[in-house]
C-alpha cells in the first residue's frame, strides 16, 4: 500500500520502528519529534496518515490535533502510553480516529494504519451513492463532504463515519453497540466513543447542541438521525 505516513513522536528508537516497519509496506513515512516541526512540515506536505504521540516537548498531542483538525480531515492514529479512559475519550474528543496504547505490536499497529486508509480511500473513491440533504446541509458521499450551503464544514474522518451511517438509517433508533459495530467494525471496542463524536457532530451542525434538531437522544435506544434522504438525481 503505498501512502504517506507522518510520525510525530520524540523517541527517536521508536519512530525509527514504525517508520522501518511502515517502509516494509511500502509506506513513505516522515518523522517529527515535536508537534511544532510537524505543523511546519505540513505547510508543504500533505500526508494520508497521522501517528501522533499526546506527551511530546512544547506542545502536547492534544493542543496539536485541535490545531490540526482546523484544516485536514486526515485520519488520526494516536499511539500512547496514556491509558487511562479520560486520556482515550480527550483523544477522541479532539478529533483522533484511533487509540493504540503503549507498548504495542508494530504489526497490529500497521494493520491498523492500513484500515484506516483503506477506509478513507474506499469513502473517497465510492460513486453512485445517495446524498443526504438536512436543513441547510448536504451530505455529499462521493467526495465525503459535509456543505452548510456553500460553507464546507469541516469533518474528521471519523466524524464524517459516524454522520454518513447515522444518515443512511434516517428516523430508526440506533445503539451505541450497533453504531460502533458499523462504523468502527469492531464489536468489541470501547463504545462510548460513540458518544464522543456524537458530542462534536452536534457541535458543528446543531444550533443548539443540548436540544439537538438533527441527532436525537432516544432514551434507552441510542441515537436517530432526522433528515431528509435523497438520491443522487434528487429524488
Amino acid at each position: 500500500m503505498k501512502a504517506k505516513i507522518l510520525i510525530i513522536e520524540d523517541v527517536a528508537e521508536l519512530a525509527d520502528l514504525i517508520a522501518l516497519y511502515l517502509g516494509k509496506e511500502g509506506m513513505e513515512a516522515v518523522k517529527a519529534e515535536t508537534a511544532e516541526l510537524a505543523l511546519e512540515r505540513l505547510k508543504t506536505w500533505t500526508p494520508d496518515l497521522v501517528i501522533l504521540d499526546i506527551n511530546l516537548p512544547g506542545m502536547d498531542g492534544f493542543e496539536f490535533l485541535g490545531r490540526f483538525r482546523k484544516n485536514h480531515a486526515t485520519p488520526v492514529l494516536i499511539v500512547s502510553a496514556r491509558n487511562a479512559d479520560e486520556d482515550i475519550i480527550a483523544g477522541l474528543g479532539y478529533g483522533a480516529d484511533e487509540f493504540v496504547t503503549k507498548p504495542f505490536s508494530p504489526r497490529v499497529l500497521v494493520a491498523r494504519v492500513r484500515a484506516l486508509i483503506r477506509r478513507a480511500q474506499d469513502a473517497q473513491q465510492s460513486e453512485g451513492e445517495s446524498h443526504v440533504d438536512f436543513g441547510p446541509y448536504t451530505l455529499l458521499t462521493n467526495s465525503c463532504i459535509l456543505k452548510k450551503g456553500s460553507e464546507r464544514i469541516n469533518l474528521s474522518a471519523k466524524e464524517y463515519e459516524v454522520l454518513a451511517y447515522l444518515a443512511s438509517n434516517p428516523g430508526k433508533p440506533l445503539a451505541p453497540e450497533t453504531i460502533y459495530s458499523g462504523v468502527w467494525k469492531n464489536a468489541y471496542g470501547d463504545i462510548t466513543a460513540v458518544a464522543v463524536y456524537i458530542q462534536r457532530l452536534r457541535k458543528k451542525i446543531e444550533d443548539d447542541p443540548s436540544n439537538p434538531r438533527y441527532i436525537e437522544t432516544v432514551f434507552g435506544m441510542g441515537y436517530r438521525f432526522c433528515g431528509e434522504a435523497k438520491g443522487v438525481d434528487g429524488q
